[in-house]
């Protein structure tokens, strides 16, 4: 307890009046979820971003890893552990990233998405494992394929200094980076997830529905 003290003044002592207050009212995952819910989808429409809590304040735009952090961050100002994790699928996909977080010794997960699918979790999971195979029969492609392949670890970022992702101005590839190179584990044996069924042409309508729509660029 006396190092997550420590974690939680150093992050406290680089935010600014607006970040405290919003972090101090943050002080739960269902606040969090509500907050993420409310912030557009980040569509990087000038290139790929891995904005820093900070910077996802001041922009007010998130998606999944960005949200994934910013929530960790307040989890962890708030005195409660918070953990990554990378949901790993087909190279024609993308991955998901989710912050993983306990209640009464329940596992749940905070999610930023624009889609129906791959959102929060309950915290009434036994493990991390039992979080990630909740979302496999809903990640999957447009044609209909099931996609996703792994799951990661948790992924701890209170490794890091506070200074490195919480406030950062720069892109935070580097995190990215170290948290697709971190250990995965399976879903199942290629073999089992090659004979995988694909879903139905009701199912797969669900992804024509998004809560934010993608801002046209100006010419």
């Amino acid at each position: 307890m006396a190092e997550t003290g420590r974690y939680r003044r150093a992050i406290d002592a680089l935010l600014t009046p607006r970040e405290r207050r919003l972090f101090t009212r943050l002080d739960t995952p269902r606040k969090i979820q509500d907050y993420l819910d409310s912030l557009p989808a980040n569509f990087e429409l000038d290139g790929d971003t891995h904005m820093s809590p900070r910077r996802v304040i001041a922009t007010r735009v998130a998606h999944c890893t960005e949200g994934a952090l910013l929530a960790a961050a307040c989890l962890i100002y708030n005195g409660r552990d918070a953990f990554l994790l990378d949901l790993r699928s087909l190279p024609t996909d993308q991955d998901h990233v989710v912050t993983l977080f306990r209640e009464r010794g329940y596992w749940g997960a905070i999610s930023k998405t624009n889609h129906a699918v791959l959102r929060w979790r309950d915290p009434i999971y036994k493990s991390p494992r039992e979080v990630a195979m909740s979302y496999a029969h809903e990640y999957f492609l447009p044609g209909g394929t099931k996609s996703l392949l792994s799951f990661s670890k948790p992924f701890r970022l209170t490794r890091y200094a506070p200074k490195r992702w919480v406030t950062a101005e720069e892109n935070l590839d580097w995190l990215v980076i170290a948290l697709d190179d971190s250990p995965h584990i399976p879903l199942a044996p290629r073999r089992i997830l090659r004979r995988r069924r694909r879903t139905s042409r009701f199912e797969r309508d669900v992804l024509d529905q998004a809560e934010w729509k993608k801002p046209r660029q100006s010419t």
